[in-house]
Protein backbone atom coordinates (compact mmCIF):
# COMPACT_ATOMS: atom_id res chain seq x y z
CA UNK A 1 0.00 0.00 0.00
CA UNK A 2 2.99 2.36 0.70
CA UNK A 3 4.68 0.93 -2.35
CA UNK A 4 1.41 1.92 -4.66
CA UNK A 5 1.03 5.46 -2.36
CA UNK A 6 4.59 6.43 -3.51
CA UNK A 7 4.56 5.85 -7.22
CA UNK A 8 1.43 7.82 -7.01
CA UNK A 9 2.95 10.75 -5.59
CA UNK A 10 5.63 10.34 -8.46
CA UNK A 11 2.84 10.09 -11.07
CA UNK A 12 1.48 13.33 -10.07
CA UNK A 13 4.74 14.97 -9.29
CA UNK A 14 6.13 14.22 -13.01
CA UNK A 15 2.67 15.46 -14.34
CA UNK A 16 2.89 18.82 -12.73
CA UNK A 17 6.39 19.30 -14.05
CA UNK A 18 6.76 21.84 -17.02
CA UNK A 19 7.10 20.73 -20.19
CA UNK A 20 10.82 21.93 -20.28
CA UNK A 21 11.58 19.61 -17.51
CA UNK A 22 9.76 16.51 -19.12
CA UNK A 23 11.55 17.42 -22.50
CA UNK A 24 8.29 16.04 -24.09
CA UNK A 25 5.12 17.93 -26.30
CA UNK A 26 2.22 17.83 -24.18
CA UNK A 27 1.13 21.26 -25.15
CA UNK A 28 0.69 24.63 -23.17
CA UNK A 29 -0.17 24.14 -19.55
CA UNK A 30 -2.75 25.66 -17.61
CA UNK A 31 -5.64 25.51 -20.00
CA UNK A 32 -8.80 26.34 -18.96
CA UNK A 33 -11.18 24.26 -19.63
CA UNK A 34 -14.59 24.48 -22.14
CA UNK A 35 -17.86 23.46 -22.38
CA UNK A 36 -20.26 24.17 -24.62
CA UNK A 37 -23.06 25.56 -23.14
CA UNK A 38 -26.71 27.04 -24.78
CA UNK A 39 -27.03 30.71 -24.27
CA UNK A 40 -30.20 32.14 -23.38
CA UNK A 41 -32.89 32.68 -25.73
CA UNK A 42 -30.68 30.55 -28.68
CA UNK A 43 -31.25 27.47 -30.57
CA UNK A 44 -28.54 25.50 -32.40
CA UNK A 45 -28.43 25.72 -35.93
CA UNK A 46 -25.62 22.55 -37.45
CA UNK A 47 -23.24 22.59 -39.31
CA UNK A 48 -24.78 21.71 -43.16
CA UNK A 49 -24.96 22.95 -46.77
CA UNK A 50 -28.16 23.60 -48.55
CA UNK A 51 -29.33 24.46 -52.03
CA UNK A 52 -30.03 28.46 -51.80
CA UNK A 53 -31.85 30.51 -54.24
CA UNK A 54 -35.91 30.41 -55.42
CA UNK A 55 -38.30 27.87 -54.48
CA UNK A 56 -41.10 29.55 -56.71
CA UNK A 57 -41.30 31.32 -59.61
CA UNK A 58 -39.33 34.92 -59.82
CA UNK A 59 -42.85 37.55 -59.26
CA UNK A 60 -41.19 40.76 -59.43
CA UNK A 61 -38.63 39.59 -61.83
CA UNK A 62 -36.01 40.82 -60.19
CA UNK A 63 -33.43 38.34 -61.50
CA UNK A 64 -31.07 38.57 -57.90
CA UNK A 65 -30.98 35.18 -56.89
CA UNK A 66 -30.05 31.67 -58.67
CA UNK A 67 -30.11 28.16 -57.28
CA UNK A 68 -26.77 27.02 -56.01
CA UNK A 69 -25.00 25.00 -52.82
CA UNK A 70 -23.48 26.35 -50.22
CA UNK A 71 -22.10 25.13 -47.02
CA UNK A 72 -21.92 26.71 -43.68
CA UNK A 73 -20.77 26.33 -40.21
CA UNK A 74 -22.87 25.82 -36.90
CA UNK A 75 -24.15 28.34 -34.82
CA UNK A 76 -26.55 30.03 -32.28
CA UNK A 77 -29.78 31.91 -33.28
CA UNK A 78 -32.05 33.90 -31.49
CA UNK A 79 -35.56 31.84 -31.04
CA UNK A 80 -37.74 34.51 -31.36
CA UNK A 81 -36.82 38.63 -33.13
CA UNK A 82 -35.47 40.93 -30.32
CA UNK A 83 -38.48 42.46 -28.80
CA UNK A 84 -39.13 45.85 -27.38
CA UNK A 85 -38.67 45.05 -23.46
CA UNK A 86 -35.40 43.10 -24.96
CA UNK A 87 -33.92 46.16 -26.55
CA UNK A 88 -34.71 47.88 -23.75
CA UNK A 89 -32.55 46.71 -21.10
CA UNK A 90 -29.58 47.77 -23.72
CA UNK A 91 -31.38 51.80 -24.03
CA UNK A 92 -31.71 51.90 -20.37
CA UNK A 93 -28.02 50.49 -19.90
CA UNK A 94 -26.94 53.28 -22.09
CA UNK A 95 -28.94 55.91 -20.33
CA UNK A 96 -27.37 55.04 -16.64
CA UNK A 97 -23.45 55.00 -18.20
CA UNK A 98 -24.48 58.42 -18.99
CA UNK A 99 -25.68 59.34 -15.69
CA UNK A 100 -22.52 57.62 -14.14
CA UNK A 101 -20.16 59.74 -16.23
CA UNK A 102 -22.46 63.11 -15.31
CA UNK A 103 -22.17 62.36 -11.63
CA UNK A 104 -18.34 61.32 -11.75
CA UNK A 105 -17.66 64.46 -13.93
CA UNK A 106 -19.98 67.12 -12.83
CA UNK A 107 -21.11 66.30 -9.26
CA UNK A 108 -17.99 64.26 -8.68
CA UNK A 109 -19.59 61.95 -7.09
CA UNK A 110 -16.95 58.76 -7.54
CA UNK A 111 -18.71 55.83 -5.86
CA UNK A 112 -20.16 54.57 -8.63
CA UNK A 113 -16.48 54.07 -9.84
CA UNK A 114 -14.20 50.51 -9.30
CA UNK A 115 -10.80 52.43 -8.15
CA UNK A 116 -8.78 49.86 -6.57
CA UNK A 117 -8.25 46.50 -7.97
CA UNK A 118 -8.24 42.75 -5.84
CA UNK A 119 -4.48 43.30 -4.92
CA UNK A 120 -5.84 46.88 -3.33
CA UNK A 121 -3.72 48.67 -5.90
CA UNK A 122 -4.86 51.85 -7.74
CA UNK A 123 -6.51 51.48 -11.06
CA UNK A 124 -5.46 54.53 -13.36
CA UNK A 125 -8.21 56.67 -14.27
CA UNK A 126 -8.49 56.05 -17.76
CA UNK A 127 -9.21 52.52 -16.75
CA UNK A 128 -11.69 52.81 -13.71
CA UNK A 129 -15.11 51.07 -14.46
CA UNK A 130 -18.81 51.64 -13.69
CA UNK A 131 -19.39 49.30 -10.59
CA UNK A 132 -23.34 48.64 -11.64
CA UNK A 133 -24.01 46.93 -8.79
CA UNK A 134 -24.72 50.25 -7.08
CA UNK A 135 -28.07 51.74 -9.01
CA UNK A 136 -28.43 55.02 -9.55
CA UNK A 137 -31.06 57.18 -7.33
CA UNK A 138 -33.14 59.22 -9.58
CA UNK A 139 -35.25 60.70 -7.19
CA UNK A 140 -32.27 61.58 -4.80
CA UNK A 141 -32.12 65.64 -5.04
CA UNK A 142 -28.69 65.77 -5.31
CA UNK A 143 -28.62 63.43 -7.87
CA UNK A 144 -31.18 64.92 -9.67
CA UNK A 145 -29.57 68.27 -9.97
CA UNK A 146 -26.57 66.91 -11.56
CA UNK A 147 -28.65 64.82 -14.14
CA UNK A 148 -31.44 67.42 -14.53
CA UNK A 149 -29.35 68.36 -18.62
CA UNK A 150 -30.31 64.84 -19.47
CA UNK A 151 -34.25 65.83 -19.68
CA UNK A 152 -35.68 67.86 -21.91
CA UNK A 153 -35.76 71.50 -21.19
CA UNK A 154 -37.93 74.78 -21.46
CA UNK A 155 -40.30 75.04 -24.55
CA UNK A 156 -39.30 71.55 -25.62
CA UNK A 157 -41.59 69.59 -22.43
CA UNK A 158 -44.65 68.84 -23.30
CA UNK A 159 -47.49 69.28 -20.77
CA UNK A 160 -44.44 69.96 -18.15
CA UNK A 161 -43.78 66.16 -18.01
CA UNK A 162 -40.23 65.43 -17.67
CA UNK A 163 -38.83 63.65 -20.69
CA UNK A 164 -35.65 61.89 -21.29
CA UNK A 165 -34.16 63.59 -24.02
CA UNK A 166 -33.18 60.83 -26.33
CA UNK A 167 -30.89 62.26 -28.12
CA UNK A 168 -27.96 62.25 -25.79
CA UNK A 169 -28.33 58.21 -26.05
CA UNK A 170 -25.56 57.62 -27.67
CA UNK A 171 -23.14 54.29 -27.04
CA UNK A 172 -19.72 54.83 -28.16
CA UNK A 173 -17.96 51.37 -29.14
CA UNK A 174 -15.06 49.73 -31.31
CA UNK A 175 -14.50 47.26 -33.44
CA UNK A 176 -11.73 45.48 -35.21
CA UNK A 177 -11.61 45.93 -39.06
CA UNK A 178 -10.03 42.42 -40.03
CA UNK A 179 -10.70 42.71 -43.68
CA UNK A 180 -8.82 45.79 -43.95
CA UNK A 181 -5.65 44.17 -41.46
CA UNK A 182 -5.92 40.98 -43.94
CA UNK A 183 -5.21 43.24 -46.71
CA UNK A 184 -1.37 42.52 -47.84
CA UNK A 185 -1.27 43.60 -51.97
CA UNK A 186 -2.31 45.25 -54.49
CA UNK A 187 -5.66 44.30 -55.53
CA UNK A 188 -7.25 45.12 -58.93
CA UNK A 189 -3.87 47.24 -59.45
CA UNK A 190 -5.35 49.53 -56.74
CA UNK A 191 -2.76 50.73 -53.88
CA UNK A 192 -4.60 49.99 -50.39
CA UNK A 193 -3.58 51.96 -47.25
CA UNK A 194 -5.45 51.43 -44.10
CA UNK A 195 -8.28 53.66 -43.84
CA UNK A 196 -9.17 56.01 -40.33
CA UNK A 197 -12.79 56.03 -40.06
CA UNK A 198 -12.58 58.41 -37.40
CA UNK A 199 -10.69 61.02 -39.56
CA UNK A 200 -12.16 59.95 -42.12
CA UNK A 201 -8.34 59.68 -43.77
CA UNK A 202 -6.19 56.45 -45.30
CA UNK A 203 -3.09 56.30 -43.24
CA UNK A 204 0.26 54.25 -43.24
CA UNK A 205 2.64 52.85 -45.74
CA UNK A 206 1.05 52.30 -48.79
CA UNK A 207 0.36 48.39 -49.50
CA UNK A 208 2.77 45.83 -52.18
CA UNK A 209 3.71 42.89 -52.79
CA UNK A 210 7.40 43.79 -51.66
CA UNK A 211 5.92 45.15 -48.56
CA UNK A 212 2.64 42.66 -48.30
CA UNK A 213 4.39 40.68 -45.04
CA UNK A 214 5.10 43.89 -42.81
CA UNK A 215 2.03 45.86 -41.34
CA UNK A 216 1.03 49.28 -42.67
CA UNK A 217 0.35 51.04 -39.82
CA UNK A 218 0.34 50.34 -36.05
CA UNK A 219 -2.46 48.10 -34.61
CA UNK A 220 -4.78 51.19 -33.91
CA UNK A 221 -5.13 51.65 -37.47
CA UNK A 222 -7.50 48.93 -37.72
CA UNK A 223 -9.51 50.01 -34.11
CA UNK A 224 -12.72 51.56 -35.70
CA UNK A 225 -14.72 53.85 -33.08
CA UNK A 226 -17.87 54.39 -33.74
CA UNK A 227 -21.03 56.65 -32.19
CA UNK A 228 -24.67 55.60 -32.69
CA UNK A 229 -27.53 56.80 -30.73
CA UNK A 230 -29.39 53.97 -29.66
CA UNK A 231 -33.47 55.34 -29.27
CA UNK A 232 -35.15 53.83 -32.07
CA UNK A 233 -36.93 55.76 -34.34
CA UNK A 234 -40.58 55.89 -33.45
CA UNK A 235 -41.80 57.95 -35.80
CA UNK A 236 -41.37 55.35 -38.68
CA UNK A 237 -45.02 54.76 -37.65
CA UNK A 238 -45.92 57.67 -39.59
CA UNK A 239 -43.19 58.30 -41.87
CA UNK A 240 -43.47 55.03 -43.43
CA UNK A 241 -47.15 55.46 -44.44
CA UNK A 242 -48.36 59.04 -45.76
CA UNK A 243 -52.55 58.06 -45.77
CA UNK A 244 -52.60 55.76 -42.32
CA UNK A 245 -53.80 56.47 -39.07
CA UNK A 246 -50.32 55.30 -36.87
CA UNK A 247 -50.28 57.77 -34.15
CA UNK A 248 -50.67 55.52 -31.61
CA UNK A 249 -48.64 53.39 -32.78
CA UNK A 250 -45.64 55.81 -32.66
CA UNK A 251 -46.75 57.09 -29.55
CA UNK A 252 -47.15 53.85 -27.55
CA UNK A 253 -45.09 50.58 -28.99
CA UNK A 254 -41.96 51.04 -27.76
CA UNK A 255 -41.94 51.68 -24.11
CA UNK A 256 -45.54 51.11 -23.16
CA UNK A 257 -45.69 47.32 -21.43
CA UNK A 258 -48.85 45.88 -23.46
CA UNK A 259 -45.64 45.61 -26.59
CA UNK A 260 -43.12 44.80 -24.43
CA UNK A 261 -42.69 41.15 -25.89
CA UNK A 262 -43.99 42.43 -29.71
CA UNK A 263 -40.82 42.66 -31.93
CA UNK A 264 -38.40 45.73 -32.25
CA UNK A 265 -39.24 47.92 -35.18
CA UNK A 266 -37.66 51.42 -35.96
CA UNK A 267 -34.08 50.61 -35.47
CA UNK A 268 -31.50 50.98 -38.55
CA UNK A 269 -28.91 48.16 -39.24
CA UNK A 270 -26.15 50.68 -37.45
CA UNK A 271 -28.28 50.31 -34.12
CA UNK A 272 -28.49 46.70 -34.72
CA UNK A 273 -24.80 46.31 -35.27
CA UNK A 274 -24.24 48.34 -31.91
CA UNK A 275 -26.90 46.45 -29.97
CA UNK A 276 -25.36 43.10 -30.75
CA UNK A 277 -21.56 44.82 -29.80
CA UNK A 278 -23.31 46.08 -26.43
CA UNK A 279 -24.54 42.19 -26.10
CA UNK A 280 -21.27 40.63 -26.47
CA UNK A 281 -19.39 43.05 -23.91
CA UNK A 282 -22.79 42.38 -21.29
CA UNK A 283 -21.80 38.59 -21.90
CA UNK A 284 -17.85 38.56 -21.83
CA UNK A 285 -17.61 40.84 -19.11
CA UNK A 286 -19.58 38.81 -17.16
CA UNK A 287 -17.74 35.84 -18.38
CA UNK A 288 -14.49 37.25 -17.60
CA UNK A 289 -15.72 38.72 -13.72
CA UNK A 290 -16.34 34.91 -13.03
CA UNK A 291 -12.87 33.95 -14.21
CA UNK A 292 -14.49 31.66 -17.28
CA UNK A 293 -13.41 31.66 -21.06
CA UNK A 294 -15.20 34.26 -23.36
CA UNK A 295 -17.25 33.74 -26.58
CA UNK A 296 -17.68 34.38 -30.07
CA UNK A 297 -19.35 37.64 -30.83
CA UNK A 298 -22.99 38.19 -30.91
CA UNK A 299 -23.77 39.64 -34.28
CA UNK A 300 -26.38 39.82 -37.51
CA UNK A 301 -26.63 36.59 -39.22
CA UNK A 302 -25.45 36.62 -42.79
CA UNK A 303 -27.95 36.70 -45.81
CA UNK A 304 -27.30 32.51 -46.12
CA UNK A 305 -27.18 31.60 -42.16
CA UNK A 306 -30.55 33.53 -42.31
CA UNK A 307 -31.82 31.12 -45.21
CA UNK A 308 -30.37 28.02 -44.08
CA UNK A 309 -32.16 28.72 -40.61
CA UNK A 310 -35.22 29.54 -42.19
CA UNK A 311 -35.64 26.58 -44.32
CA UNK A 312 -35.02 24.30 -41.40
CA UNK A 313 -33.94 21.33 -42.93
CA UNK A 314 -36.46 21.35 -45.36
CA UNK A 315 -34.72 22.19 -48.35
CA UNK A 316 -37.07 22.21 -51.14
CA UNK A 317 -39.79 24.26 -49.14
CA UNK A 318 -40.80 27.53 -49.81
CA UNK A 319 -42.03 28.81 -47.12
CA UNK A 320 -40.03 27.98 -43.90
CA UNK A 321 -43.06 26.15 -41.99
CA UNK A 322 -42.87 23.42 -45.31
CA UNK A 323 -45.27 22.74 -47.92
CA UNK A 324 -46.36 25.19 -50.63
CA UNK A 325 -49.58 27.50 -49.04
CA UNK A 326 -49.91 29.75 -46.36
CA UNK A 327 -52.61 28.32 -44.28
CA UNK A 328 -52.63 25.12 -42.27
CA UNK A 329 -55.03 22.00 -42.46
CA UNK A 330 -57.93 23.92 -40.89
CA UNK A 331 -57.35 26.89 -43.18
CA UNK A 332 -55.98 29.72 -41.07
CA UNK A 333 -53.22 31.19 -41.67
CA UNK A 334 -50.11 30.27 -40.46
CA UNK A 335 -47.74 33.31 -40.10
CA UNK A 336 -48.68 37.58 -39.87
CA UNK A 337 -48.34 39.37 -43.01
CA UNK A 338 -50.75 40.74 -46.00
CA UNK A 339 -53.15 38.17 -47.35
CA UNK A 340 -55.75 37.82 -49.77
CA UNK A 341 -56.06 41.54 -51.61
CA UNK A 342 -55.05 43.53 -48.13
CA UNK A 343 -56.98 42.03 -45.71
CA UNK A 344 -54.61 42.68 -42.94
CA UNK A 345 -56.49 41.15 -39.96
CA UNK A 346 -57.58 37.77 -41.55
CA UNK A 347 -54.24 36.52 -39.95
CA UNK A 348 -55.10 37.70 -36.54
CA UNK A 349 -53.52 40.86 -36.38
CA UNK A 350 -53.31 44.36 -37.80
CA UNK A 351 -49.81 45.08 -37.07
CA UNK A 352 -47.38 43.16 -35.24
CA UNK A 353 -48.22 40.99 -33.54
CA UNK A 354 -46.35 39.16 -29.67
CA UNK A 355 -43.37 37.29 -30.90
CA UNK A 356 -44.38 33.41 -31.00
CA UNK A 357 -47.65 33.54 -31.72
CA UNK A 358 -47.27 31.52 -34.69
CA UNK A 359 -45.75 27.91 -34.98
CA UNK A 360 -41.73 27.24 -34.99
CA UNK A 361 -40.65 25.82 -38.03
CA UNK A 362 -38.41 22.28 -37.47
CA UNK A 363 -36.01 24.11 -36.10
CA UNK A 364 -37.68 26.00 -33.37
CA UNK A 365 -37.66 29.29 -34.58
CA UNK A 366 -40.43 31.48 -34.61
CA UNK A 367 -41.32 34.10 -37.25
CA UNK A 368 -38.89 33.32 -39.90
CA UNK A 369 -41.43 34.61 -42.06
CA UNK A 370 -43.67 37.65 -42.02
CA UNK A 371 -44.16 40.23 -38.53
CA UNK A 372 -41.24 41.90 -38.70
CA UNK A 373 -38.57 41.12 -41.82
CA UNK A 374 -35.41 41.36 -40.30
CA UNK A 375 -31.80 42.70 -40.92
CA UNK A 376 -28.56 40.42 -42.44
CA UNK A 377 -25.10 41.30 -41.58
CA UNK A 378 -24.66 40.95 -45.77
CA UNK A 379 -24.48 43.83 -48.20
CA UNK A 380 -26.90 43.22 -51.19
CA UNK A 381 -25.84 42.88 -54.24
CA UNK A 382 -28.07 41.60 -56.95
CA UNK A 383 -25.07 39.48 -58.86
CA UNK A 384 -23.57 38.63 -55.61
CA UNK A 385 -24.74 35.00 -55.78
CA UNK A 386 -22.70 34.86 -58.89
CA UNK A 387 -19.37 35.75 -57.40
CA UNK A 388 -19.39 34.89 -53.50
CA UNK A 389 -17.95 31.21 -52.65
CA UNK A 390 -19.54 28.67 -51.60
CA UNK A 391 -18.05 28.19 -47.79
CA UNK A 392 -19.90 30.11 -45.31
CA UNK A 393 -20.86 32.54 -48.18
CA UNK A 394 -20.66 36.17 -47.48
CA UNK A 395 -20.74 39.54 -49.06
CA UNK A 396 -20.01 42.16 -46.17
CA UNK A 397 -18.71 45.97 -46.41
CA UNK A 398 -19.37 48.39 -43.85
CA UNK A 399 -20.18 51.76 -45.48
CA UNK A 400 -18.87 54.89 -44.45
CA UNK A 401 -21.24 58.06 -44.42
CA UNK A 402 -19.63 59.42 -47.55
CA UNK A 403 -20.13 55.99 -50.07
CA UNK A 404 -22.27 56.23 -52.70
CA UNK A 405 -25.85 55.01 -51.54
CA UNK A 406 -25.94 52.00 -53.51
CA UNK A 407 -22.99 50.47 -51.20
CA UNK A 408 -25.25 51.21 -47.99
CA UNK A 409 -27.64 48.27 -49.02
CA UNK A 410 -28.17 45.66 -46.66
CA UNK A 411 -29.93 42.50 -47.40
CA UNK A 412 -33.25 41.92 -45.58
CA UNK A 413 -34.98 38.78 -45.50
CA UNK A 414 -38.08 37.33 -43.75
CA UNK A 415 -41.35 39.65 -45.30
CA UNK A 416 -43.29 41.41 -42.22
CA UNK A 417 -47.18 42.33 -41.49
CA UNK A 418 -47.25 44.53 -44.58
CA UNK A 419 -45.91 42.45 -47.10
CA UNK A 420 -47.92 39.89 -49.57
CA UNK A 421 -47.05 36.24 -49.50
CA UNK A 422 -43.89 36.06 -51.99
CA UNK A 423 -41.47 38.25 -49.53
CA UNK A 424 -42.09 35.64 -46.95
CA UNK A 425 -40.56 32.71 -49.03
CA UNK A 426 -37.04 31.35 -48.05
CA UNK A 427 -35.27 32.64 -51.13
CA UNK A 428 -36.97 36.07 -51.33
CA UNK A 429 -34.20 38.14 -51.46
CA UNK A 430 -34.60 42.36 -50.76
CA UNK A 431 -32.66 45.41 -49.04
CA UNK A 432 -32.90 48.18 -47.25
CA UNK A 433 -30.48 50.96 -46.40
CA UNK A 434 -28.32 50.79 -43.42
CA UNK A 435 -28.71 54.33 -42.00
CA UNK A 436 -32.95 53.76 -42.69
CA UNK A 437 -35.15 52.51 -39.57
CA UNK A 438 -38.19 51.23 -40.61
CA UNK A 439 -41.59 50.11 -38.64
CA UNK A 440 -41.72 46.90 -40.66
CA UNK A 441 -37.96 45.73 -40.00
CA UNK A 442 -36.28 44.46 -36.87
CA UNK A 443 -33.55 41.65 -36.75
CA UNK A 444 -32.47 38.68 -34.27
CA UNK A 445 -28.81 37.91 -33.12
CA UNK A 446 -26.46 34.78 -33.95
CA UNK A 447 -23.46 33.55 -32.24
CA UNK A 448 -21.12 31.22 -34.19
CA UNK A 449 -20.59 28.26 -32.66
CA UNK A 450 -17.16 27.67 -30.76
CA UNK A 451 -15.90 24.50 -32.24
CA UNK A 452 -17.31 21.90 -35.16
CA UNK A 453 -20.86 20.07 -33.40
CA UNK A 454 -23.01 20.13 -30.58
CA UNK A 455 -25.39 17.46 -29.19
CA UNK A 456 -28.59 17.89 -27.28
CA UNK A 457 -27.35 16.97 -24.18
CA UNK A 458 -24.98 19.62 -23.85
CA UNK A 459 -21.91 18.00 -24.63
CA UNK A 460 -19.44 19.15 -27.07
CA UNK A 461 -19.40 16.62 -29.94
CA UNK A 462 -15.89 17.54 -31.12
CA UNK A 463 -14.47 14.58 -30.63
CA UNK A 464 -17.30 12.22 -31.45
CA UNK A 465 -17.82 11.19 -34.96
CA UNK A 466 -21.16 11.69 -36.50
Amino acid sequence: MKKLLFFSLILVFLSSCSDYQTGELSGSSNRPMWQAEVPFGMLYMPLGSLNIGPSDQDIPWAMTARNRSVSLQAFWMDETEITNNEYRQFVEWVRDSLAYVKLRDEGGIERFYVMIDQFGEDIPEEDQYIDWSQPIDWTDMENKEYLNAMFLQGDERFYKKRELDVRQLNYVFYWMDLKQAAVKSKIDGKERRAYNYETGEYTGEVLTYENSREPISDRSSYIIKEEVNVYPDTLCWISDFTYSYNDPMASMYFWHPAYDHYPLVGVSWKQAVAFNTWRTQLKNGFLRSMNRVVVNDYRLPTELEWEYASRGGLSSSPYPWGGNYTRNYLGCFIANFKPLRGNYTDDGGMHTVIVAHYEPNEWGLYDMAGNVAEWTKTAFEESSYGFTGDANTENYYRALDDDPIVQKRKAVRGGSWKDVAYYLQNGTRTYEYQDSAKSFIGFRSVRTYLGRSFTTDGVQGDSQVY
